[in-house]
């Protein structure tokens, strides 16, 4: 049964929770693939026929692949994570560290009470900026995820209509 989509992207417990309900679903997949295949494995015995060794041959391919992906994935969205969130820790360092620099400065109240809010102001940009690596690493475990999850679900429906 195909789940809904709803909206996670403001809502990290929503984004983990799904996160989660793929984990179970690939390995609810993975023992029913698993079971399968260790019983053909167990009927075929020392000499399995061609089918079963195309479907042995195929299932350590498919891991080899499937691992890849992964990796390829998790790699890519590494690197834009680290760009992005480098870029942002860099503004925030220059952005704080003016904040407090010209607050430091200040001449008379007024303008203390004004750069004391620019840099309240400065260091909630951060604070966001720091919850936004939850929902990163969320999609990071995501994108490594899939090609696994994939195969192990396309598989137990293949095999399970046999």
């Amino acid at each position: 049964m195909k789940r809904v989509a709803r909206g996670k992207s403001g809502n990290p417990f929503l984004a983990w929770t799904d996160l989660a309900w793929k984990v179970g679903e690939m390995s609810m997949a993975s023992a029913q693939v698993i079971a399968h295949r260790t019983t053909r494995m167990a009927l075929a015995g020392p000499n399995p026929d061609a089918r079963d060794q195309r479907e042995f041959t195929r299932m350590g391919q498919e891991k080899i692949d499937a691992a890849t992906e992964s990796a390829q994935a998790m790699g890519l969205q590494l690197l834009n994570m680290n760009l992005r969130f480098g870029a942002q820790v860099f503004r925030h360092m220059v952005t704080g560290g003016a904040a407090m620099m010209s607050l430091a400065t200040s001449r008379d109240a007024g303008q203390f009470v004004t750069r004391q809010a620019k840099l309240a102001q400065a260091a909630a940009q951060s604070a966001a900026t720091a919850a936004q690596l939850s929902h990163s690493t969320i999609r990071l475990a995501a994108h490594g995820l899939k090609p696994i999850h994939a195969r192990a679900t396309a598989n137990a429906r293949r095999l399970g209509k046999r």
